[in-house]
């Protein structure tokens, strides 16, 4: 599940409530800033929190840690997807 929210704030929490039944989420979000308390209720509700590599500094250190840049979320579909099509070629 990926929802994209330009600013997080408290709307993070719809994509728990519309993915409920989905085991991991992702969410891609342009806001900088996140409170420690807010990505830590996000990794507790199995939510990964994408951005952009640039706004990396924004956070802290621990923050970091938790993080997806773009474009390894992009790379990681992307692999995915490659080895989803690779597969279905089998059949």
């Amino acid at each position: 599940m990926l929802g994209l929210k330009t600013t997080a704030k408290d709307r993070w929490r719809q994509v728990l409530s519309e993915a409920a039944k989905i085991p991991h989420k992702h969410l891609i979000t342009l806001e900088p800033a996140i409170s420690r308390n807010q990505t830590e209720e996000m990794r507790v509700n199995h939510l990964q929190l994408v951005i952009p590599s640039p706004l990396y500094s924004t956070d802290t250190s621990e923050q970091q840690k938790q993080l997806i840049s773009l474009k390894d979320f992009i790379t990681i579909v992307d692999g995915k997807q490659k080895q989803y099509s690779d597969t279905t070629l089998l059949f």
